[in-house]
């Protein structure tokens, strides 16, 4: 139940602001339409698919963040783990499967309730989230998937710091 029934108009559409970022960082993109966009940008680890969509409903700006790693059905169990292991770490957003194409996405919203208007530092600050969060992990779930560790192994070998200097 809304206290207040506003019809906000918003002065620049929020995938347009994407848009602008992408073009302007030179990434190739691709709109499907008014309000939804699919980037390519380069991680650490890979190029990462990004796609953010604005959806009015709800008044918020999702992006979905995936790389290039399909999860054998066998090694889905213990991606599952891994994955419920880093999102006990992420203090925004999370990893999620898609169990039908065995994909691993960052996923994450950006709530403008009430006609918020989104800056382009806060689309830039969400997606730096996304391919830090998948640059920051990537390397284990490339171990559960292709050197058969088990999800424990895995994040305790990415997440070492190192200590001293070389």
């Amino acid at each position: 139940m809304s206290l207040l029934q506003v019809e906000p108009d918003r002065v620049v559409h929020p995938v347009d602001i994407i848009e602008h970022i992408a073009s302007i960082n030179d990434w190739s993109f691709e709109r499907q339409d008014a309000d939804e966009i699919s980037i390519s940008v380069r991680g650490g680890w890979s190029d990462y698919h990004v796609s953010f969509n604005w959806m009015e409903d709800l008044e918020s700006l999702h992006i979905a963040c995936a790389f290039d790693l399909k999860v054998p059905e066998g090694r889905r169990n213990e991606i599952k783990q891994l994955i419920s292991l880093i999102n006990e770490q992420l203090w925004i957003g999370h990893f999620d499967i898609w169990n039908k194409e065995g994909v691993v996405l960052f996923r994450n919203s950006h709530l403008l309730t009430g006609g918020a208007e989104v800056s382009p530092q806060q689309c830039e600050a969400l997606l730096r989230s996304a391919t830090d969060s998948c640059d920051l992990y990537y390397q284990a779930f490339q171990f559960v998937v292709w050197a058969g560790k088990t999800a424990g192994d895995a994040l305790t070998h990415v997440m070492f710091e190192t200590v001293g200097e070389a």
